[in-house]
């Protein structure tokens, strides 16, 4: 991969037409390029509502209304769009002390969320409740390395999903941190966890050699970095092969614009997270040449503000 704006700084020519990636602009219109969307959040914590005008850090950030003007803009403007969350959807607000959830997934399946994982904080009403408020969501929770066989979780989530966007297949995988020292055992109940980094190479060489994906996504609660021998998304990356994104959360780390890190193939894996609470929607863009598939991309994070005056 690429990144498209360092590419096309590179890239211009004496006497040519400028390209990306050495494709020629004349691809884009006659769509031989395919463009998709990514916009990922992680850790919301149940902040439907803006941080007050007077708050020391984030003065009238935020909000779950506004996310939506600005995932609907998006959208608006943008063909093919997946909208992503790496998890803690819970916990945080009085909104998740009344409802329990509720309004959380209630909110998400407004916004047309296609894919979440599974926090920590998620469980903390329990696994037994956490079964019984999935109806509100329309979006599948996918995570592969949480057994709930012998829970009320059973069958109720996903270990991947795939999407096809502009005839890119796209696979998206779901890893979940360890549960011990984090959610008493009263609230996980028997779900078992399985080493993240084995699921993961499971996961992505199905993806990839069985499903012929284009774009392998892994959201992730693992948390982005630890001075310790924890297992992270940094490395977590470094020892992949076949994951090209990783989606990041726990750590409430704010990136503005994912990292590169290379992989056991000596290929680059991008990193991404967008802090919390709904103070950003992160993006990625990636565009495709249909026939070879190569691909490169350009990111960001958004800030969430009054978007609504400002389109």
């Amino acid at each position: 991969m690429e990144n498209r704006r360092t590419f096309i700084r590179n890239s211009v020519v004496a006497g040519m037409a400028l390209s990306l990636g050495g494709w020629p602009l004349d691809a884009f219109a006659k769509k031989e390029v395919a463009k998709i969307t990514i916009l990922h959040t992680n850790d919301v914590h149940s902040q439907i509502d803006p941080f007050p005008a007077n708050h020391p850090k984030f003065p009238n950030m935020g909000g779950a209304n506004r996310r939506m003007i600005m995932i609907n803009h998006i959208r608006a403007t943008e063909k093919n769009v997946l909208l992503l969350d790496a998890g803690d959807m819970f916990q945080g607000t009085p909104y998740y002390n009344k409802y329990k959830g509720e309004l959380e997934l209630k909110l998400m399946s407004q916004m047309k969320y296609d894919a979440g994982c599974i926090g920590n904080h998620d469980f903390d009403n329990g696994v037994d409740a956490l079964s019984k408020i999935l109806f509100n969501a329309n979006f599948p929770l996918i995570v592969s390395n949480y057994n709930f066989d012998n829970t009320p979780m059973k069958g109720k989530t996903l270990p991947y999903k795939i999407f096809i966007k502009d005839d890119i297949k796209i696979g998206v995988f779901g890893l979940g941190i360890e549960l011990r020292g984090l959610v008493d055992k009263n609230l996980s109940g028997d779900t078992q966890y399985h080493d993240p980094v084995v699921a993961a190479a499971q996961q992505s060489l199905y993806l990839k050699e069985e499903e012929k994906c284009d774009l392998i996504i892994c959201l992730s609660h693992l948390g982005f970095k630890y001075k310790d021998e924890k297992i992270s998304d940094i490395a977590l990356a470094k020892q992949s092969k076949n994951i090209d994104l990783i989606i990041g959360a726990h750590t409430h780390t704010f990136l503005d614009e994912p990292i590169n890190i290379i992989n056991r193939d000596g290929k680059k894996v991008l990193v991404a997270q967008a802090g919390w609470a709904g103070l950003r929607l992160g993006r990625i863009d990636f565009y495709f040449e249909k026939n070879t598939k190569k691909k490169m991309h350009e990111a960001s994070t958004l800030k969430i503000f009054n978007y609504a005056s400002a389109i």
